[in-house]
């Protein structure tokens, strides 16, 4: 699954329209997001950790990074 369809099943599952993240996304960053360039950085396949970290908490999740213990 391609980070679109994640963020987008995401916001279905804790039914969220993407015109709320926007709003919440704008009042968090001071940085204004709309409904189109949410969908232009999906699309693009643009958006920043930053930005993936503050969809997360909207939504209540977090990000976290766990160590594979399959490399080295």
């Amino acid at each position: 699954m391609n980070n679109k369809n994640y963020i987008k099943s995401l916001l279905v599952l804790n039914n969220m329209p993407i015109s709320k993240l926007a709003n919440i996304m704008s009042e968090k960053s001071g940085k204004k997001y709309t409904i189109g360039s949410l969908y232009g950085k999906l699309a693009r396949d643009s958006l920043t950790l930053k930005e993936c970290q503050m969809i997360a908490s909207a939504i209540g999740y977090h990000i976290e990074f766990v160590k594979d213990n399959n490399t080295q």
